[in-house]
């Protein structure tokens, strides 16, 4: 009897317009693999010798699975988190060694007919054990390095093994969880390290071969940006708007006087000329710091020259770390290479199907791009494509806004979250469907490089479609145990 009470007291409480936002994805999902593999000699969607057949399949075992997660007691996801986590991360390191190579990578175990990845199903584990953390007694991320070491060692523990597995696009997705850290304390300058790394990147490559002040043009970009950065950390980080004049004429005294000479047929050495004014605004502040005792002039100094090194470890990352095939996706992507028949054929004509769906799309079942199967993979990772050209501009929209609205109603279910590992797992679900909308879209449409991420609920897969299910109705069950009420 309360077995069933508290069963009845779930399926009341439940968010059941999460529930709905979802079976609309999920369905609209199954419709759009069906039109990206549309096969006149098997029409049927009910044909499981097919991807849409195939995938109706992992759809009611997801359904099944939705249930048996919404009928678990909540309170084992939190107890039995670190489990969890150490079972997955343990076959993440089995999977290095006994997986298949698949298109050079290993990532996926295969079980006779069955094949999953479990790259997919880390996700909810990750986030479950990284809300465990944040849910200890009295712990809080700012009040030890400890703290921070665990919470990073969580994140990235999984990010190494995967990375093992030669599988960038899952390792990356996990990077997201970073968001979360902000949420909960981090300072905002790691995110804004982290885009600053990402803009010196993209400078020092798109602009490598062009010269200024004999050096290549990224790096003189990316020089005049730390400077920026310099002064602008003293006005708004450090509260030093004398310090930060003081620089700004300096850089604009010496630049005045590297133009008039240049003027006078005397070129100045770029490299020496910007590392002379780096160096002299950090021992500006070195000296400002110990005569004040100002601990945040020194993180200004650190900044700057951590990213002087950033940039001059970018050239070598990309020749060395980076495998060919990525090196030229990034190129593609940067419009340094064009590569229309390998490197950036799909993004080429995922572009073409998108644009030629105009404002109304050709008609479901009637995308040419589609039929005649000119972009590779359109089931999978660039099964946007599909919708762009068969539904047209307010297709793609539909969609858009359906994910924005899940997104802002997971973000809402994390607010009103009473504790605290609820409201950290929350927005641990919330940050990987960002990132997965962000990174796919961003990939189908050439504004990121091509490191398959799927589109959750539309990608064709099992292990894609049941870890974000697993992930989503984990959150759905820990919400509806905030107002349960036990039955005596």
């Amino acid at each position: 009897m309360e077995s069933r009470n508290t069963n009845q007291s779930v399926l009341r409480h439940i968010d059941w317009f999460t529930v709905a936002l979802y079976l609309i994805l999920v369905i609209a999902g199954a419709f759009s693999i069906y039109a990206a593999s549309y096969d006149y000699d098997h029409a049927s969607i009910f044909d499981f010798s097919e991807f849409s057949g195939k995938q109706l399949r992992w759809i009611g075992l997801s359904l099944i699975l939705a249930l048996v997660i919404l009928l678990v007691d909540s309170r084992l996801y939190e107890t039995y988190a670190y489990p969890i986590y150490l079972f997955i991360v343990v076959l993440l390191f089995v999977t290095i060694f006994v997986a298949p190579d698949i298109k050079g990578s290993r990532s996926w175990l295969v079980f006779g007919p069955i094949s999953f990845q479990p790259a997919e199903f880390g996700k909810f584990a990750t986030a479950l054990a990284l809300a465990k953390l944040f849910s200890g007694y009295n712990f809080k991320l700012n009040d030890s390095k400890a703290n921070y070491l665990r919470a990073l060692a969580i994140i990235f523990i999984p990010i190494i093994l995967i990375l093992a597995q030669k599988e960038t696009g899952s390792a990356l997705a996990y990077l997201a969880l970073f968001f979360v850290l902000y949420r909960e304390g981090m300072s905002g300058l790691v995110l804004l390290a982290a885009l600053c790394a990402v803009i010196f990147f993209v400078l020092a490559i798109k602009y490598s071969e062009s010269m200024f002040m004999g050096i290549p043009l990224g790096e003189a970009m990316v020089f005049s940006i730390i400077m920026v950065m310099i002064i602008c950390m003293l006005v708004v980080y450090c509260r030093n708007s004398e310090a930060a004049r003081n620089i700004a004429i300096g850089f604009a005294g010496s630049s005045a006087i590297a133009y008039a000479l240049h003027l006078g047929g005397i070129n100045v050495p770029g490299l020496p000329f910007f590392l002379i004014n780096i160096g002299a605004a950090c021992i500006y502040c070195l000296i400002l710091a110990i005569q004040s005792s100002l601990r945040k002039m020194f993180v200004t100094v650190g900044t700057a020259i951590l990213s002087v090194l950033f940039l001059f470890s970018v050239n070598y990352t990309f020749t060395s770390v980076l495998q060919p095939h990525q090196q030229l996706r990034i190129k593609v992507t940067l419009g340094l290479e064009e590569d229309l028949l390998k490197a950036g054929y799909n993004v080429n004509q995922s572009k073409i199907a998108i644009g030629s769906g105009g404002f109304l799309g050709k008609g479901y079942l009637n995308g040419t791009q589609t039929k005649l199967k000119y972009v590779p993979e359109q089931h999978t990772d660039f099964i946007f494509c599909t919708i762009g050209e068969e539904q047209g501009f307010w297709g793609a929209m539909l969609v858009l806004i359906l994910f924005l609205t899940l997104i802002l109603r997971v973000i809402h279910i994390a607010e009103r979250q009473p504790t605290v590992f609820g409201r950290v797992y929350a927005y641990c679900v919330a940050s990987y469907f960002i990132f997965h909308l962000a990174v796919n879209i961003g990939m189908v449409i050439g504004l990121c490089p091509v490191i398959g991420i799927p589109l959750p609920f539309f990608s064709y897969g099992g292990s894609s479609l049941w870890g974000f299910t697993i992930l989503l109705f984990i959150l759905l069950r820990i919400d509806a145990a905030r107002r349960e009420r036990p039955s005596y």
